[in-house]
């Protein structure tokens, strides 16, 4: 003799538990991620006024230009910083402040293009760094009027003043300056293009998960809350797409519907959280004794349906009964002491040209039968 099944847990709703924290976790997830776009920011400022301390230990430039420069980074980063840490960015669409980000990092730049343009293209350098991390989060609008904002302040530059631009190398430090300048804007390009290669593959990865999660809401969809088993709307779809092969094929496909006897009894006696084990336990039993290619759904209230394709009736008869034989040797006890649950069934073959409807007709006056004659039956229509 076999025994109860052991309660589960409700898969359905598990994953509902924390759905209030969530917000508040994407919010912090955000904040995160601006600290560390701002960290990087910051950190390329540090290494730019570093570069810039070359050009004044060779007396190219007064050391009022790398604090200045640093200072101007810094004082940015601290407002955007600012705005992340109150949650202003959470009001826009775009929370970094793309757009704003680059229109104050390249309005520093050509500032300092045009107080120190005999070393221009040390800021020029930054500009195509300043891009390159803004491609990762711009949108094709925003890229357009961060390359025409760019655009109008460079051409007055270039057109309409005649200050030297240049990236001096006459004396063995500024050579040193100039090449520290082009191998850490190239090395900040490069960690821009692995900080992009990252978040390909964690969009990659999320798109993973997101397909697996709207494979478990399609599942949950089909998917009877209590039992576990598929729900009305489900194995009646099913029904009318074995009929419909069925019918195609010619070959038998029967259904049997099946009810747990008295158990509006079990309910009253034993109460409804009971109740809803037994049927748990009932639904867990037939998945584990029937063939893969039967479909089994809650039919409404402690009824349910059975689908056998390719099945005639004697067949379905052998089944079903083996299923009721199952089902009354097990160990009920485990849920209440003496408790004993059986099921009756009605059983009904499809005839040519038959509908769902009159199948399941015929199914529930087979039902009906196995009730009248004692129950813990099954009765063929």
């Amino acid at each position: 003799m076999g025994t109860a099944a052991s309660p589960f847990p409700n898969p359905i709703t598990a994953g509902l538990e924390n759905a209030a924290a969530q917000p508040s976790a994407k919010a912090r997830i955000r904040v995160g991620q601006r600290r560390q776009m701002l960290a990087v920011q910051a950190a390329s400022y540090l290494l730019g006024a570093l570069v810039l301390l070359f050009y004044c230990y060779a007396g190219t430039i007064p050391i009022l230009v790398p604090s200045a420069y640093l200072f101007c980074g810094l004082t940015m980063i601290g407002f955007f910083l600012v705005l992340s840490e109150t949650n202003v960015n959470d009001r826009f669409e775009d929370h970094y402040l793309t757009l704003s980000q680059i229109a104050g990092h390249v309005a520093i730049q050509l500032a300092f293009l045009l107080a120190v343009p005999g070393i221009g293209f040390a800021f020029i350098s930054v500009l195509f760094l300043i891009f390159g991390f803004g491609a990762l989060r711009m949108t094709s609008r925003q890229a357009t009027i961060a390359w025409t904002l760019t655009t109008m302040g460079l051409a007055p530059i270039f057109l309409f003043t005649r200050v030297p631009i240049g990236l001096p190398v006459g004396t063995d430090i500024e050579r040193l300056a100039a090449m520290l300048c082009l191998v850490l804007t190239i090395g900040q390009c490069a960690f821009v293009g692995l900080y992009g290669s990252t978040l390909r593959k964690t969009l990659y990865q999320r798109s993973i998960e997101l397909k697996e999660a709207n494979k478990r809401i399609e599942e949950l969809a089909e998917l009877d809350e209590l039992t576990g088993s598929f729900n009305r709307r489900c194995i009646m779809r099913m029904l009318d797409d074995e009929i419909a092969r069925a019918q195609r094929s010619k070959t038998p496909c029967s259904v049997a519907l099946i009810d747990l006897d008295w158990f509006k009894r079990i309910n009253d006696a034993y109460g409804h959280p009971t109740g809803d084990e037994v049927l748990r336990t009932f639904a867990i039993t037939v998945f584990a004794n029937i063939r893969h290619i039967d479909r089994f759904g809650r039919y409404g209230g402690e009824e349910f349906l059975l689908v056998l394709p390719d099945t005639p009736d004697s067949a379905a008869a052998r089944i079903v009964d083996r299923l009721r034989a199952i089902v009354a040797e097990l160990d009920w006890s485990a849920f209440s002491p003496g408790m004993r649950i059986t099921i009756s069934a009605g059983l009904a073959t499809l005839r040519p040209d038959e509908s769902p409807d009159a199948l399941l007709a015929r199914a529930d006056s087979a039902l009906y039968s196995a009730k009248a004659r004692g129950r813990n039956r099954i009765a063929s229509a």
